[in-house]
């Protein structure tokens, strides 16, 4: 079972990733451009249809929140990734509930 996170631990964890011991990687499966008009800090780009090529980019050490537009996705997305016969057994993986619809906080673009 996929567990939820809600935007506000989001952001408090991504102010402390460089002072806590489990860092938060952001999954972003939207689309490229998507991505490139505002996504969440330090999020990675890894679109949902190429999640199962780049499997490989997560780093399991790290406590993993799948990131899209309104959350549905990101839960089919951390469920795949949950899939994956290499995942540890003690990966925490997590959606952000509501996905980017309930983000109220800045989001940072590509220039």
């Amino acid at each position: 079972m996929v567990s939820e996170i809600d935007p506000e631990t989001v952001k408090h964890q991504l102010e402390n990733n460089s002072h806590d011991a489990e860092r938060l990687q952001i999954i972003d499966i939207r689309s490229q451009v998507q991505f490139e008009q505002g996504h969440l800090p330090e999020a990675i780009n890894i679109p949902l249809d190429k999640l199962p090529h780049r499997i490989e980019e997560i780093e399991w050490s790290q406590h993993i929140v799948v990131a899209c537009p309104i959350g549905q996705s990101s839960i089919q997305a951390a469920r795949l990734i949950q899939s994956y016969e290499d995942v540890p057994h003690d990966a925490r993986i997590q959606s952000m509930a509501g996905g980017y619809d309930a983000w109220e906080y800045e989001l940072v673009e590509e220039s």
